[in-house]
């Protein structure tokens, strides 16, 4: 069986042909119509026909975004032509072919469990941790579906500390886009460390150049991701905890600094109720394209 998969973000649409996870054949990629409904099927259809499936095939697809698997309803504030349609029917109608859809965190965290760092354990939390902090849970090869399509989601809710570092300083309860204050996605992530590091400083730096200050020994860079890892490892204590998840991988922007994410592996191990002396939270091993291999794994399971 061959399907087609996606992987579309607010930027982009990427696409390949699989038969197998682990052999995509590439279609590239174009931008993504963000305002016009009809442009988006068309682009979507045309790698399609650039990829020249067999007509029956399906077409899986990992989004930005979340999808109510009940109503089937999505909600995507970055592509606002798709915000609030039921988009698996409305391309299955266009397109005429089964159209299956997931969150892109989920799709990670499905990649990771199946065919990445995860392999092996029963229960994958996928953490994502790029412009902002999100997740995904996979329990025996599937991902977990919550309730309007919410799992997973440990970088909102007022659960972010209000000092941190040693000695503590005060954290402000900052506003999160999602309307609540004191949200782990406000203090968490690259834009997170942004906002610590002016917080702290009152130095506007960009998150790149705050990671390589740090790696070269920068004391404020370093009270920065101190008071980061400090901020992010209790709450994602607490999902371990409470998720009873074997492994950890982390992707997005600062999934790719090795040196941080041993640091907060540390930090996690430190306040969880199981004891262990391996890594547990750990770099994504599929670093390219981890969606498109997610949506694959969803397609080829379905």
């Amino acid at each position: 069986m061959t399907i087609t998969c996606f992987d579309i973000g607010g930027s982009a649409i990427k696409g390949a042909v699989a038969a197998d996870p682990a052999a995509l054949t590439n279609l590239g990629r174009v931008d993504t119509p963000l305002d016009d409904f009809a442009a988006f099927i068309a682009a979507i259809a045309g790698m399609l026909a650039v990829g020249a499936a067999d007509a029956a095939s399906a077409v899986a697809i990992s989004i930005t975004g979340v999808v109510d698997p009940d109503t089937g309803i999505i909600k995507c504030a970055n592509i606002p032509c798709i915000d609030g349609r039921t988009l698996g029917a409305d391309l299955s109608a266009s397109l005429r072919r089964k159209v299956l859809i997931a969150n892109d965190a989920d799709c990670f965290a499905l990649a990771e469990a199946v065919a990445g760092a995860g392999r092996g354990h029963r229960i994958v939390f996928g953490a994502i941790l790029g412009t902002g902090v999100g997740g995904g849970i996979v329990i025996d090869g599937r991902i977990l579906e919550g309730t309007a399509g919410i799992a997973g989601e440990w970088g909102h809710g007022p659960a972010a500390a209000t000092s941190a570092g040693d000695p503590p300083i005060a954290i402000p309860r900052f506003a999160c886009g999602c309307g609540q204050v004191g949200c782990v996605d406000t203090i968490g992530g690259a834009r997170g460390m942004e906002r610590l590091h002016l917080h702290l400083h009152g130095e506007t730096l960009r998150s790149t150049t705050i990671v390589a200050n740090w790696l070269a020994g920068d004391a404020a860079a370093k009270r920065t991701i101190e008071c980061l890892v400090d901020l992010l490892a209790s709450p994602l204590a607490l999902t371990v905890n409470i998720v009873g998840a074997g492994i950890v991988p982390v992707g997005g922007g600062l999934a790719r600094v090795p040196e941080l994410i041993a640091r907060l592996d540390t930090e996690v191990r430190r306040r969880i109720l199981r004891r262990t002396d391996r890594p547990l939270v750990v770099p994504g091993t599929l670093t390219v394209e981890p969606g498109l291999i997610g949506a694959a794994i969803l397609g080829l399971s379905a």
